[in-house]
């Protein structure tokens, strides 16, 4: 299912090849300028929506530590109440100390090996999300960058408004930080590498037309 952002970034594409072309030219057409500027407002207020939806999954990471913290401690108190029953006994004294000793280092092991998978767990849905949001976000970055460099207009206002557009998508994705994969060989679902970006040229003339 896609996201409000690719539907947009399609609704703008099909508007523009629905436009008409100047007349004596095959490359320059002419739009609607308020219908253009419409489509860029939700577009740019969409972007944020997408950023927080992956936010959100990255927050997970400390519900599933604190869940794990939680059966680790739950395992050592129960680990701790034992061991007072065993050296209640007297008469089992010693064999209550080696039990104990065995049941406190069990716990211990198997509540820091749930800590650890929780950690490994949480890191590679932080990852996966912070990937997919960047592959997203590259992808409407090439798009818009393809759409500024194909479609040239005769109306400053809509080149400035893409420019706008573009820049702010660029600069979201600069803003990620997207963590380097450790060589663990976990496959996250996600793609390595987003799609290729397309930088926008620009080239005006004397009238201010691309």
């Amino acid at each position: 299912m896609s996201s409000r952002i690719e539907q947009i970034i399609e609704e703008i594409e099909e508007y523009i090849d629905s436009c008409k072309f100047q007349p004596l030219s095959t490359s320059k057409i002419i739009v609607n300028k308020d219908q253009i500027d419409e489509l860029l407002r939700e577009l740019r207020m969409k972007t944020p929506d997408e950023i927080k939806r992956y936010q959100k999954i990255i927050a997970n990471k400390d519900a599933i530590l604190a869940d794990a913290q939680a059966k680790a401690d739950g395992m050592i108190e129960e680990a701790q109440i034992h061991t007072n029953e065993l050296v209640s006994e007297h008469e089992i004294m010693q064999q209550a100390y080696a039990q104990a000793n065995e049941i406190v280092t069990a716990a211990t092991e198997q509540a820091q090996q749930i800590l650890d998978n929780a950690a490994n767990d949480a890191n590679d849905i932080r990852i996966g999300a912070i990937q997919y949001t960047d592959d997203l976000l590259a992808n409407a970055e090439s798009i818009i960058g393809h759409t500024l460099d194909s479609y040239t207009t005769k109306y400053d206002g809509l080149v400035n408004s893409l420019q706008e557009c573009y820049d702010m998508v660029h600069n979201n994705r600069a803003e990620l930080e997207v963590p380097e994969q450790q060589p663990r060989n976990i496959d996250t679902g996600y793609a390595a590498e987003g799609p290729g970006v397309l930088e926008p040229a620009f080239d005006f003339d004397d009238d201010g037309m691309m």
